[in-house]
């Protein structure tokens, strides 16, 4: 996918010193990049004073991090001394030095998803002077009004019809998708090794790490199709959920709760317990991240995380899934949902 980029320098300040030798803490105002969903970005950084070694020296080393408003939640994405470089989470396989010249520390991201939007950090450092410069990735484009997420109900994976697969996703707040909603999804970042239904009878799942159990290796990221099929067989469904009409929230408790006191304690509240398709748009399109695992309509018990960190799905940004635990267990909390009125 052709990518196209705008650089813009936030302020005429900016512009002349955006590549300028830092030496303090950086200026909070830094230069933008928009990059179209599923494209290639390059985030620019270089090393201008050519009294010194280039970065490629073993004494210089470079660093670039995805910062957080909380800088104890800063990601790293890449770091590199010399030949040696490694990067980290959902950057792997992703992220490189451009390295067009010897002063060029430049970050190269494929495949860029809604979740590397942000502000970027790029640190030249050599022990006695270092280069400090940020940068701010915004990404356009993809699912701006709702989510697809895959969905299996208690019974487990594989186990709808193609009519029970329109009520679950019903029963969630959803609608079984499109072809053209997951394709959005899959360029979006989506991986999902189950296949399941899509509105119009066919059965698909999306890959983008292609490997063994998913379709092989031989082939490429994509859509993997079983083509239309008996709408009698089992399968899972890919629902899509649109933008929320109301408040999704964690519901606060002085203690754990079953299922039964969770539905309880949302109606207690003027609300609702909370559907599998509000907590996936209130993580997809407004951010919301806890690290709470609570009880949710179907039964099920999930924890949506947009700022992946330690014990808190590390790797990626999701809404994970604890399971769908015997009810009468008092070890979890509640989400719940209420309309705007």
């Amino acid at each position: 996918m052709t990518s196209l980029l705008c650089i813009t320098i936030i302020s005429l300040t900016l512009a002349g010193s955006v590549y300028s030798q830092v030496t303090s803490t950086p200026t909070p105002l830094p230069a933008k990049v928009i990059a179209d969903l599923g494209a290639n970005v390059t985030l620019p950084c270089r090393l201008f004073n050519k009294d010194r070694h280039s970065f490629g020296s073993m004494g210089i080393r470079v660093k670039w991090t995805k910062v957080a408003e909380n800088e104890a939640l800063n990601e790293d994405v890449l770091l590199s001394m010399g030949f040696h470089k490694k990067t980290y989470g959902s950057f792997v396989d992703r992220a490189f030095l451009e390295e067009q010249d010897s002063e060029d520390a430049s970050l190269l991201i494929t495949d860029i998803s809604m979740d590397d939007t942000g502000r970027y950090r790029c640190e030249i450092i050599n022990g006695i002077e270092d280069t400090v410069q940020e940068i701010f990735l915004e990404v356009q484009g993809g699912l701006t009004d709702g989510v697809v997420f895959p969905y299996f109900p208690y019974e487990g994976r594989y186990s709808l019809q193609f009519h029970d697969a329109v009520q679950a996703c019903m029963d969630q707040n959803a609608a079984v998708a499109t072809y053209d909603q997951l394709f959005q999804a899959w360029k979006d970042g989506l991986d999902w090794c189950n296949a399941g239904w899509l509105d119009d009878g066919t059965v698909q799942y999306p890959i983008n790490k292609p490997r063994g159990p998913c379709g092989g290796t031989n082939s490429g990221p994509g859509l993997r199709s079983y083509g239309v099929r008996d709408r009698m067989e089992h399968f899972d469904v890919f629902c899509f959920a649109t933008a929320l009409k109301g408040h999704f929230y964690w519901l606060v408790q002085p203690e754990r709760l079953t299922f039964d006191e969770a539905v309880q304690a949302c109606f207690d509240d003027g609300a609702e317990i909370a559907k599998v398709g509000h907590i996936y748009s209130a993580w997809k399109l407004e951010g919301f991240d806890r690290c709470d695992a609570g009880w949710l309509a179907d039964g099920s018990v999930r924890y949506p995380i947009s700022r992946p960190r330690k014990n808190c799905s590390p790797t990626e940004a999701a809404v994970r899934l604890v399971g769908f635990p015997d009810k009468t267990q008092k070890l979890y909390g509640v989400y719940c949902y209420k309309d705007d009125q």
